[in-house]
C-alpha cells in the first residue's frame, strides 16, 4: 500500500482537468493505496458546497458525485 498524493490546480475554467485529482484518488483507494487529496490555486473554489454542483467534465460523472466518493472513502482533502 502506497501513500499517493493528488494535487489540483484547475477549478471552473476546466471542468475535466478540476475533477481529474479526485477520480484518480477514488481510483486508488479502490486499489488499496492512501490517496491524498491537495487544491491549490483556482481549485481551492472546489471546496464550497455550490461550485461542485455545476462541474461536469467531460467523460467522467458530475464532480459532485466524485466528490461524494472522495468524501465517503474518508480521503483527506487539504485546502
Amino acid at each position: 500500500m502506497a501513500r499517493i498524493l493528488y494535487y489540483g490546480t484547475h477549478g471552473t475554467d476546466d471542468p475535466t482537468r478540476a475533477a481529474l485529482p479526485f477520480f484518480a484518488a477514488n481510483g486508488a483507494k479502490e486499489a488499496g493505496h492512501e490517496p491524498i487529496v491537495a487544491l491549490l490555486n483556482d481549485a481551492t473554489f472546489l471546496i464550497k458546497d455550490q461550485i461542485p454542483q455545476s462541474i461536469m467534465p467531460v467523460g467522467h460523472p458530475p464532480l459532485r458525485d466524485i466528490m461524494a466518493t472522495t468524501l465517503a472513502n474518508g480521503t483527506p482533502i487539504h485546502v
